[in-house]
């Protein structure tokens, strides 16, 4: 290789940020951007429609952006007849084509991307540069220096670190107002005369339109619509869609966030993780611009905090974990589920009325807000033994901001409990009467949220009292499960046979 070629500098899907890293200190005429649109990224599994579209269109824009910006792009199609479709090969015929003295690339975000870079020093016989991803606000060693020698590892402990650490909504050393968090105050169910504001869309323009062709022609027995494609897919777009809910949304964010809705698919939430996650937005900048909002006085400090919570904590938190755990994470069933995933998820076609709203607005626009994924979805299969692998498959695929570093935690260890309580102290299972509490979902179900027994009662109550007898060698000594296992256990022998029974009718009935 020759030693003065240019810095071949490849830009993954997610690193579609104008300061990633790996330009750091770099001249523009010294270097080549190396964009790729790969089959080895868009089929490891079945991606939804509009996830993929939404990220080759973000792809396509930001290699326009940096050309405008004084970068020589170097952008290699889906559909280029030449296209290896796997990284690897991608690089090794931009080497031919550039004769770059060295790679230099922000670290990627999944391990299965990560031991592949690994691998291209020696493969490519040339130096290979891996910049730490500065995006985020908590490096690997930091969290792993704050994970060291506790035997639980609790968000919300996390979390506090990372106000102290950014000064967000901080007074001096204490909390802003008193307490670090406010989410007793963020559990109010929506009423369906609510004015809610509708949704920021973007129309698509000719290089989405293109991509939308490409992607109905080449995926079509992926799951999800392309009819309903809204997404912002520039960083201009994406600040106009971060205003939007910065000056529309973010006051009635905090009381309304775990409501849910028949027919209202976004309510008062940001949409904006998709944009957070491929890098379209910064998010410790929008975090900022949120407490604005407070300090300004525009947005309550329940809404605010709410929200910077579940950037600075959840997201951050989860990422630290991912990369903590290592790659067996994604194998962990602490709860010996085993049950396949029924095909409902695949075609939203159920009569339990929460399940084919929160499915079917899933494959409308490849989103669902945190409830719906963790209550819902989550909670059901929790309850019916779905084996937590093909669980988290189905989130992987059908959101679009789903990459594995977020959502393989969010899955196996905060809604499948599938690594026996790493991240969450108990396992989220619930009866029917917390969605009727949270939702008007239950008014319009064939099944009586009531009824404990029976084909016409919500399955999710004898469900619920199943799961917890099929476990209890392994949750029954849970101190957060007392109660419900106390109150099992002084119901009737007839009672129990009954909801067992129950349950059993509708498990054999998925299968």
């Amino acid at each position: 290789m020759p030693d003065k070629g240019p810095i071949l500098i490849p830009i993954l899907g997610d690193q579609l940020s104008r300061g990633i890293s790996s330009l750091d200190g770099v001249d523009p005429d010294d270097a080549v951007l190396l964009l790729m649109e790969l089959d080895e990224e868009t089929g490891y599994v079945r991606h939804h429609k509009a996830k993929i579209a939404f990220i080759l269109s973000a792809m396509r824009h930001h290699a326009e952006d940096m050309r405008t910006r004084g970068w020589t792009v170097d952008y290699v199609k889906l559909d280029d007849p030449d296209n290896s479709g796997s990284f690897s090969g991608e690089v090794a015929r931009a080497i031919e084509r550039h004769g770059p003295s060295r790679i230099r690339v922000t670290e990627a975000g999944e391990w299965r991307v990560r031991a592949m870079i690994e691998k291209w020093e020696d493969k490519f016989e040339i130096p290979v540069e891996i910049c730490p991803d500065t995006r985020f606000l908590c490096d690997h060693k930091e969290f792993e220096d704050w994970a060291a020698g506790r035997k639980q590892l609790r968000m919300e402990y996390f979390y506090r670190e990372m106000r102290r650490k950014t000064g967000l909504l901080m007074d001096g050393d204490d909390p802003e107002g008193g307490k670090w968090n406010y989410d007793q105050d963020n559990r109010k169910p929506a009423d369906p005369d609510l004015f809610m504001p509708k949704p920021i869309s973007f129309r698509p323009d000719d290089t989405t339109r293109a991509v939308l062709d490409l992607v109905a022609e080449r995926f079509p027995d992926h799951p999800g619509s392309l009819d309903h494609f809204q997404f912002a897919v520039t960083h201009e777009e994406a600040l106009r869609a971060r205003r939007h809910f910065l000056d529309e949304c973010l006051a009635r964010f905090g009381d309304y966030q775990d409501a849910m809705l028949t027919g209202e698919p976004f309510l008062y939430h940001s949409l904006l993780s998709p944009y957070l996650n491929v890098g379209l937005l910064d998010p410790l900048d929008l975090c900022r611009e949120a407490e604005k909002k407070y300090v300004q006085g525009e947005a309550p400090l329940n809404a605010v905090e709410g929200f910077i919570r579940q950037i600075i904590g959840w997201r951050e938190y989860v990422r630290g974990i991912y990369w903590r755990e290592g790659p067996d994470y994604a194998a962990r069933n602490f709860l010996d589920a085993e049950r396949d995933l029924p095909d409902f998820y695949y075609s939203g076609e159920t009569d339990m009325h929460c399940l084919s709203q929160a499915i079917g607005q899933t494959l409308d626009h490849a989103y669902a807000h945190h409830i719906q994924r963790l209550m819902i979805t989550g909670t059901f299969a929790l309850l019916a033994g779905i084996d937590p692998r093909q669980l988290h498959i189905w989130y992987l695929e059908v959101y679009a901001d789903a990459y594995e570093w977020v959502e393989l935690p969010n899955t196996l260890g905060m809604s499948q409990f599938a690594d026996g309580g790493l991240l969450a102290s108990k396992p989220y299972a619930a009866s029917g009467n917390y969605i009727n509490k949270m939702s008007d979902y239950c008014s319009h179900c064939r099944y009586d949220v009531k009824a404990k027994t029976g084909a016409d009662a919500c399955p999710f109550n004898a469900l619920y009292w199943d799961f917890l007898a099929r476990n209890e060698d392994k949750l029954g000594d849970n101190r957060r499960l007392a109660m419900p296992y106390r109150t099992w256990e002084k119901k009737e022998k007839g009672e129990k046979i009954a909801l067992r029974n129950s349950a059993r009718a509708f498990l054999e009935s998925l299968d």
